[in-house]
């Protein structure tokens, strides 16, 4: 099952790692494994690729960073495949990825005694692109009977669905909100009318894809097997600079300047 129909995909540059994901979610469809077991391993990838950067085994550190890709799209694969949407493990996913992030760039300031402050412009650069990105990808899915399972504004914990506790995907659901709630709150003033938009066109969508977590991660990879890794924590401050780009850019679009869906 895919988070979009047929006719309203698009090509997803963040979303290199879905072949590989869904063979293990089909390979895994009738194990007692669950998605959140899935989220488990690729926080273990995520760590084990720290602690390559911390140790300067940048290639291999890359490797795993690609495979924490994989695995990050592959539980919720599974979860469409056993037909267990959930938004605990949604939570989950997206809590974890926040963390790994901070650590990455962490340790990469560490390895290259850079500056603090300017490791977390980057990290806080690097998620601002990622919330511009789900919060059109979300608004796409959401006009498009794409899959629903996340929302375009978080402004309460969702009802619970079957085999959840209400008080498990409450607790989920503040720790969520606790860590994105300002990135997307600056998302949203940037661009409060997209949620309006009747046009996202699919050349758009895969150039915002460009800021899925997937792509950053792949960025990372590259720049640490080149040999680049003190210009990494630049570079996502000025890639940043792209937000304003793709928000002039989707009002361009929506204000009938530039076209229509249809390519």
């Amino acid at each position: 099952m895919s988070k979009l129909p047929k006719e309203y995909k698009f090509l997803d540059l963040s979303d290199y790692g879905r072949p590989p994901a869904r063979w293990i979610a089909n390979a895994l469809k009738k194990t007692a494994i669950t998605p959140v077991h899935i989220t488990m391993v690729f926080i273990l990838a995520g760590i084990i690729a720290i602690a390559f950067i911390l140790n300067e085994h940048f290639w291999s550190a890359a490797i795993f960073l690609i495979i924490k890709s994989i695995l990050d799209a592959a539980d919720g694969e599974l979860a469409r495949v056993k037909q267990t949407p959930s938004y605990i493990g949604r939570y989950f996913d997206s809590v974890s990825d926040i963390i790994l992030n901070f650590f990455i760039f962490t340790t990469i300031c560490y390895i290259n005694e850079g500056s603090w402050l300017l490791m977390f412009c980057a990290f806080c650069a690097m998620q601002l692109q990622g919330t511009l990105y789900n919060y059109y990808y979300v608004i796409f899915r959401n006009k498009f009977n794409g899959d629903k399972t996340s929302r375009v504004f978080e402004h309460q914990a969702p009802t619970a669905m079957p085999g959840e506790k209400q008080r498990n995907v409450n607790q989920w659901f503040w720790m969520y909100n606790l860590c994105y709630s300002l990135f997307d709150k600056a998302i949203y003033q940037m661009d409060k009318k997209a949620e309006d938009s009747d046009h996202f066109p699919k050349w758009f969508m895969t150039a915002v894809s460009t800021f899925g977590l997937g792509f950053q991660l792949l960025i990372i990879s590259i720049m640490l097997c080149a040999g680049w890794v003190k210009y990494i924590i630049p570079f996502f401050i000025i890639y940043s600079m792209l937000i304003f780009v793709f928000i002039l850019l989707r009002k361009g679009i929506n204000s009938g300047r530039m076209g229509n869906y249809v390519d």
